[in-house]
């Protein structure tokens, strides 16, 4: 064969391989047999941690008890790895598929103009789109969503800075420890803290770790040498505590500063129950994940009774568009924190209580 004409047929079988498998790094959109057909209602996290487990295991749950798979649904909960680009690239992936009828997204950095372009152009193809657990900025981009559906963290903040006050007393010298200084939920949680603890106790430092579990016991360590005088360790996300935990117990201080909490992962119940941790403050994750599928599930089926139980004054303003979900204080048992401290609707429970209620639900964390 011709040498030339060679060449030509292997560069023309080339470019046909090509144009069959698609451009580099482009994300083909699902076929009609994709997921046996059926619809997709997505669930997207901040990150990788344990606290989502227990969310993951209330999303399938509602998948069970409302039928998804009868109705031609199926549910992903997929995980971020706490980056506005993991958040970014799964979006992107989302607006490409033609599966994805409902998208619920624990939003990463509220702050992300790309993150809520992406949730407005899903919106705009007709998918479903709501924050549960961590919102988009809502002075900025609130109508990139729904609405939100998770922890009102302000309150959570004060009632844990409620607890630490009773804990303490006068003269608390606390620093706050979390993964993101500038997170919604983050800055909420802190800000009610010192709401809560007011003129008791003063604020020492706000330490973000890129939920690096090394730089998180780094940073604890580093507030201890600094500040001789530091009294308090406050836990905003849930890795935090075991490592301030450690670093507690291996210094010998168990007597001598006070350990504060949100969340309740496994290793922080634990060291409640030894002595070591004197409050949590415990959202509720399975709920979480419960009620942001049934909630998108309305929204899809066009369910409006439904959806009006979640949101009876629905508007975009205010808490209109916000549906919170339950709070508990976990304290040990002997503690000097009273429920009557607390809001009426935030549940109160000592240590054993709370860890029958784990057991009741086969959970270990939450």
């Amino acid at each position: 064969m011709d040498p030339l004409r060679r060449s030509f047929l292997f560069l023309f079988s080339g470019l046909l391989t090509l144009s069959f498998m698609g451009c580099p790094g482009e994300t083909p959109e699902a076929g009609p047999g994709a997921n046996g057909g059926k619809k997709r209602i997505v669930l997207l996290t901040n990150g990788p941690d344990p606290f989502w487990d227990t969310c993951e295991a209330g999303a399938v749950t509602a998948e069970k008890e409302l039928d998804l798979d009868g109705q031609g649904y199926v549910l992903s909960f997929e995980r971020g790895d706490f980056t506005d680009k993991a958040q970014l690239d799964k979006l992107k992936q989302y607006n490409l598929k033609s599966d994805i009828v409902a998208v619920g997204i624990s939003v990463y950095n509220p702050e992300s103009a790309a993150i809520a372009r992406e949730m407005k152009k899903l919106r705009d193809k007709g998918v479903k789109v709501i924050c549960f657990d961590g919102d988009i900025d809502r002075e900025q981009f609130r109508d990139a969503r729904f609405a939100y559906l998770g922890t009102d963290n302000i309150v959570g903040g004060r009632e844990l800075g409620r607890a630490a006050k009773a804990i303490h007393g006068e003269g608390a010298k606390y620093s706050f420890f979390v993964g993101s200084t500038s997170s919604a939920n983050a800055v909420a949680r802190m800000d009610g803290f010192v709401e809560g603890m007011g003129k008791s106790g003063e604020e020492m430092e706000r330490l973000a770790d890129g939920a690096d579990k090394k730089k998180a016991r780094e940073n604890v360590e580093g507030a201890l040498d600094r500040n001789a005088d530091l009294n308090m360790l406050v836990g905003i996300w849930a890795y935090n505590t075991p490592q301030i935990v450690q670093v507690v117990k291996d210094r010998n201080l168990t007597d001598k500063v006070d350990v504060a909490c949100f969340d309740a992962a496994e290793a922080s119940i634990k060291a409640m129950g030894e002595g070591d941790v004197d409050v949590m403050v415990v959202q509720n994750p399975y709920q979480i994940g419960y009620e942001s599928v049934k909630l998108l599930l309305a929204m899809v089926e066009g369910d409006q009774l439904t959806i009006d139980e979640y949101y009876p004054n629905y508007a975009q303003e205010g808490e209109n568009d916000l549906f919170k979900t339950e709070l508990r204080v976990v304290v040990p048992d002997g503690s000097p924190v009273k429920k009557e401290i607390f809001e009426k609707e935030t549940v109160f429970m000592t240590y054993e209580e709370f860890k029958a209620w784990l057991e009741d639900r086969s959970l270990v964390s939450s």
